[in-house]
C-alpha cells in the first residue's frame, strides 16, 4: 500500500482515539454533560489536560500498530500525539 495512505490511516485513527479517549474521561469522570465539561474547562483554563488525558489512547493505538508491524500507521499516530501536543502547547501559552 502506499505510504502516504498508510501515514494518513494512522493520522485519522490517532484523532479519532484522541477524541474518543477525551470523550470516555469526561464520562466516566465528570459528573457534568460533555458540553458542561468543556465550558468548565475553559473557563478554568484546564483544555489542555482534558486533551492530554484524552491523548493516553493514543499509546494503544501506536503500540498496537507496531504490534501489527505496521509502522507508517504508527507513524501517523504518533504525527497525531504531536498536533495534539501542538494545541495543548497553544492552550497553556496564549489562553
Amino acid at each position: 500500500m502506499n505510504t502516504k495512505k498508510e501515514i494518513l490511516i494512522g493520522l485519522a485513527v490517532g484523532i479519532i482515539a484522541n477524541t474518543l479517549g477525551t470523550l470516555l474521561y469526561i464520562l466516566l469522570f465528570s459528573d457534568l454533560g460533555i458540553a458542561e465539561t468543556y465550558n468548565a474547562a475553559v473557563a478554568q483554563g484546564h483544555v489542555g489536560s482534558l486533551l492530554a488525558l484524552g491523548a493516553i489512547l493514543n499509546l494503544v493505538a501506536f503500540f498496537g500498530f507496531l504490534r501489527l508491524k505496521r509502522d507508517h500507521r504508527a507513524r501517523g499516530v504518533l504525527i497525531a500525539t504531536l498536533i495534539t501536543a501542538l494545541i495543548i502547547l497553544y492552550y497553556k501559552i496564549f489562553t
